[in-house]
């Protein structure tokens, strides 16, 4: 799948959203439900702008500091015997998780949730090496056996779903019977996916948190798949992207406390689970060959630039739940598997300007996003200054939005330019104008008339009515 989930241009994606009324029916509620539960497990800390300082700190400490974390992490994983694999490029990554299946012979693969295997496209990699690959979390589940419907939530993948659309998909995929009772469909795939935990030959994990201290894993998961994955098949595989990485189980325990609360309104998710290498001796369960990927994929070109501090992100969506962009869309219009204004940030930056150009103006930077987040990323900052890069130093704004700045450029230039083109103005919209207000407007104010009114100008110029009111005076 890779970031790109769409070939369709943006105004396509942005149409199709608009209008999926049961889609904005489905973000809202879920909008609504999860700002509601975010606020009281909020209220249960006491001070939460102390929290998300520290939170913040913790993050921004790690990324001043992100080579020594590394090289701490990946030499306590060695000691503890797992193999410890570098990736610069999705490409490299890729190749060393397939050549891993390919020595184990591996048929079967389960998976748990995991962002940064959706970015660098690692299941159409296994499955075009033979491989079956599963998802065990229940939303990527409903997805992968929906001829891979892409995620529309980094947290609820299948936000954009209903049940009974759920009920349809088990019925005609794994031979459903049942209603549509969230209970069944819940029992019916749960009993699926327990066949394929006993028959799998690797599992495959994201990462939440890497504690560098001890070489170990952390894993945050309401559904107990994970476990499952790291604990049944024996070759166990975890990809992180290089930034999700903790000094200590201390700086965990935070970030673990703003992550649940701000996901999901929850004071702890049911499981947090920490891995540390493969199983030894002594242990009665556990995978008895360990790897740990940590892929680079362009965040080391962030590093030490202005967008730097999105690296700061702990997925926790709370941005995407206080969006009213995101609510109005949905996650498919963003085109990419990082929606929300996180992924308004972060997409352009992994994927590149030609294909996220628009994503940086899908936001009213209203600001909610930022006071949102738990380790105070500064959002709608920095979603400002992608449109500042996109202008000046990409010279990718619309063509003619830049004959429209050059134009109003030269004529705020001039005094007797500005002077004709304030005298015409009224005459020159009058026939767009109705009830004194453009309500179906010409050229680039098409977009915006479509959904607002635009104010027509006033037939007095502010200059003649201060002139003719001094005059008045005098």
């Amino acid at each position: 799948m890779g970031i790109k989930i769409s070939e369709k241009q943006f105004k396509s994606r942005l149409d199709e959203g608009l209008h999926d009324n049961f889609m904005r029916g489905a973000v809202r509620d879920a909008q609504e439900r999860l700002q509601h539960n975010r606020g009281n497990a909020v209220e249960q800390l006491g001070s939460w702008e102390d929290w998300r300082t520290l939170g913040e700190e913790i993050r921004q400490n790690v990324l001043a500091n992100l080579d020594y974390y590394l090289y701490q992490l990946s030499e306590n994983v060695a000691k503890r015997g797992g193999h410890v694999f570098f990736a610069e490029t999705a490409e490299e990554a890729r190749e060393y998780i397939k050549n891993v299946v390919v020595k184990k012979n591996a048929k079967k693969i389960v998976k748990s949730k995991s962002m940064v295997t959706e970015e660098i496209s690692l299941n159409e990699c296994l499955e075009d090496a033979g491989c079956e690959v599963v998802e065990t979390d229940l939303g990527e589940y409903i997805l992968q056996i929906d001829d891979h419907d892409p995620p529309s939530h980094i947290v609820a993948p299948a936000l954009h779903k209903n049940k009974q659309q759920i009920r349809d998909v088990f019925t005609e995929k794994i031979g459903y019977t049942k209603s549509e009772k969230p209970e069944e469909l819940a029992a019916h795939a749960r009993e699926m996916l327990r066949k394929e935990f006993l028959s799998a030959d690797v599992g495959i994990t994201g990462c939440n948190f890497a504690i560098a201290e001890s070489g170990s894993i952390s894993l945050v998961t309401n559904e107990g798949n994970a476990r499952m994955v790291t604990t049944l098949p024996k070759t166990q595989i975890t990809v992180m992207g290089m930034e999700r990485i903790v000094p200590t189980y201390e700086e965990m325990e935070v970030l673990v406390s703003l992550l649940t609360r701000s996901a999901v309104g929850q004071r702890l998710t049911s499981y947090v689970t920490s891995l540390t290498g493969p199983r030894i001796e002594g242990e009665v369960d556990g995978p008895e060959e360990f790897h740990l990927v940590i892929v680079d994929n362009g965040r080391a070109e962030i590093l030490g630039t202005e967008f730097q501090p999105v690296l700061q992100c702990i997925r926790c969506a709370a941005c995407i739940n206080v969006c009213p962009v995101y609510r109005h869309i949905g996650g498919h219009s963003y085109g990419s598997i990082y929606p929300g204004p996180i992924g308004a940030v972060l997409s352009p930056l992994l994927g590149g300007y030609d294909e996220y150009k628009e994503l940086p103006y899908a936001s009213s930077l209203c600001g909610a996003c930022t006071d949102a987040c738990p380790v105070k990323i500064p959002l709608h900052e920095l979603l400002h200054k992608h449109r500042q890069v996109i202008v000046e130093r990409e010279g990718k704004a619309p063509v003619s939005e830049k004959l429209m700045m050059k134009a109003f450029g030269m004529g705020a230039a001039s005094s007797g330019l500005y002077g004709v083109g304030s005298k015409i103005a009224s005459t020159a919209v009058k026939p767009f104008v109705k009830d004194n207000k453009i309500t179906k407007g010409p050229g680039p104010l098409k977009a915006w008339t479509e959904i607002r009114d635009f104010p027509a100008p006033n037939k007095e110029r502010f200059r003649d009515w201060f002139h003719n009111r001094k005059e008045g005076d005098d």
